[in-house]
């Protein structure tokens, strides 16, 4: 498979949090690699899996770090599920185990949530989660209502180590019921096909970065399309010798893929 050199990408799609900053710190050269894919006539989205916030909540982080940008450059998974529900669901009805800033997106995009006949259950990362939501998912899809989830990390990085995340809430309602999800988020073919609808591109113009290998780096690996990994967050260079999943670039910082260019 021919990959074209990262000179000739047109955006880099980038994770955030162990990619652009860490926790509330930005990682040296983030801002400087922005500018740089700028001054070459580049451009950039932010794509995070993390369910919980939505990317008004994303703006505001990312100015805190003096970081401005607009709302049109932050894409999360909970906007991969409201678009797929809305096309596989005229008028999608949904039991949703998520955070209130995810109900109220999923409501303003016309979507109405309820615990009575869904035409799905979602789960995506609900830290507002309680054994009552879990029960009642569980009690629907053994009805045989369709199972989705927003991403399939398993846990969320935090400032005192690791919480657990959608994954892990899916893997509770699978023991109890035997229903796996459908996953979406990275590394959905799902989300690769909005990210070039909502970028106006093709495969071969986009640079996935991160640094996570089963997400971040596995939506490009299975579907052909270029991507780095970088070492500011959960992957270690020793993880890759275990790996499938190979990057096509491995740099230590965000900022080290301009030797790229």
């Amino acid at each position: 498979m021919h990959k074209r050199p990262l000179k000739d990408k047109k955006v880099f799609v980038l994770d955030m949090d162990g990619t652009f900053y860490l926790g509330d710190r930005l990682l040296e050269g983030s801002l400087e690699f922005l500018s740089a894919i700028r001054d070459r006539g580049m451009s950039f989205i932010f794509f995070t899996n993390n369910s919980s916030k939505t990317p008004g909540y994303y703006i505001k982080k990312l100015a805190s770090m003096d970081c401005h940008i607009d709302e049109r450059q932050i894409v999360t998974s909970g906007m991969v599920a409201i678009s797929y529900l809305k096309r596989r669901f005229r008028a999608p009805r949904v039991y949703l185990l998520g955070t209130p800033l995810l109900e109220e997106d999923f409501v303003n995009s016309g979507i109405t949530l309820t615990d009575c006949d869904p035409d799905a259950v979602v789960a995506g990362f609900d830290t507002t989660l309680t054994y009552e939501k879990l029960d009642k998912a569980c009690a629907l899809i053994r009805k045989g209502i369709p199972f989705i989830a927003t991403h399939p990390d398993i846990n969320c990085p935090v400032d005192n180590g690791l919480m657990p995340d959608c994954g892990a809430i899916c893997a509770f309602i699978t023991t109890a019921t035997g229903v796996r999800p459908e996953y979406l988020g990275k590394p959905s073919s799902e989300t690769l096909d909005f990210i070039t609808q909502y970028t106006n591109t093709a495969r071969s113009d986009l640079v996935f970065v991160g640094d996570r290998l089963e997400t971040d780096i596995a939506i490009g690996f299975r579907h052909e399309v270029t991507t780095a990994l970088v070492l500011t967050g959960v992957t270690r260079l020793k993880d890759l010798a275990g790996s499938e999943i190979k990057p096509d670039i491995i740099a230590d910082r965000l900022v080290d893929l301009l030797g790229y260019l």
